[in-house]
């Protein structure tokens, strides 16, 4: 791959990372600020256990999300740590290029379309 479209992806993967970063943040704060309004800190407010129930049903859901981010985040960072290696753009499993269409809808793929189809089949 040429350095500078290594540079290309390099900088798209940043950007990506940062936005995630920035996502994870603003659940973390949404989280906080929904933990205090639940535990009775605002007064004048009465819950009701659907109420409750709901608010930690939201909660989990965003955490979830999160956690899923903070994947994403780890996948940029291996392929942040692959582009210094020269080893960007390579498949991990058969060794073959991945094709830029794939690099650019999935700058931090680790594998090829056909190895991850297949992965994708053994996991159901």
């Amino acid at each position: 791959m040429l350095k500078k479209e290594t540079a290309q992806y390099k900088e798209l993967l940043i950007k990506k990372r940062e936005e995630i970063v920035n996502e994870i943040k603003h659940i973390a704060k949404e989280n906080l600020k929904s933990q205090k309004e639940t535990s009775g800190d605002l007064s004048g407010y009465s819950f009701h256990m659907a109420d409750m129930a709901s608010d930690s049903y939201d909660r989990e859901f965003s955490l979830n999300i999160a956690s899923g981010e903070q994947e994403v985040i780890y996948d940029i960072d291996d392929a942040l740590k692959r582009i210094e290696e020269g080893k960007y753009g390579e498949c991990l499993d058969c060794g073959k290029k991945i094709p830029s269409k794939r690099l650019k809808a999935v700058p931090h793929a680790k594998l090829c379309i056909q190895c991850k189809s297949k992965e994708e089949k053994n996991k159901h």
